[in-house]
């Protein structure tokens, strides 16, 4: 994104709000690698699922991440949501609106759920545009 100034400064400026948001930071980092895999993202896959590992997601849990899936039912419920968002492009059914009730997620977390989509959204994106290479273990997506 060096190349592009103006996206850089709002991508930074939206991670670093995120980061102050109400969304533990395993969650925010499995919310990225969740959004990875939806986007076919080799590179963030890659990059998320070591930095998962370095925050203690064993590779179980960050194999069922990259299926939604977590053992706590409010995680679960806050992956589920991410991965209908991108799925439906934010229209999400009466189901997964049952979920999140049902899971206690606040009006704040399902917010920011939502922009860590999108945030994650234009880093795997313009991944898929630049094309880095892979300076890490490669996990497929």
């Amino acid at each position: 994104m060096a190349e592009a100034p103006a996206a850089l400064e709002g991508y930074l400026a939206m991670r670093d709000q995120l980061g102050r948001g109400v969304l533990r930071a395993r969650v925010r980092e499995q919310l990225a690698l969740l959004v990875a895999q939806e986007n076919d993202c080799t590179y963030c896959v890659s990059a998320h699922s070591l930095r998962g590992g370095t925050m203690g997601l064993s590779n179980e849990e960050l194999l069922a991440t990259r299926d939604a899936s977590d053992a706590d039912p409010h995680t679960r419920a806050l992956l589920a949501l991410a991965r209908e968002l991108i799925r439906t492009r934010g229209r999400i059914g009466d189901e997964t609106r049952a979920l999140i009730d049902a899971a206690g997620v606040t009006d704040a977390e399902a917010g920011e759920v939502v922009a860590h989509v999108a945030l994650n959204t234009l880093s795997n994106y313009y991944n898929h545009l630049a094309r880095p290479e892979l300076d890490f273990p490669e996990v497929k997506a």
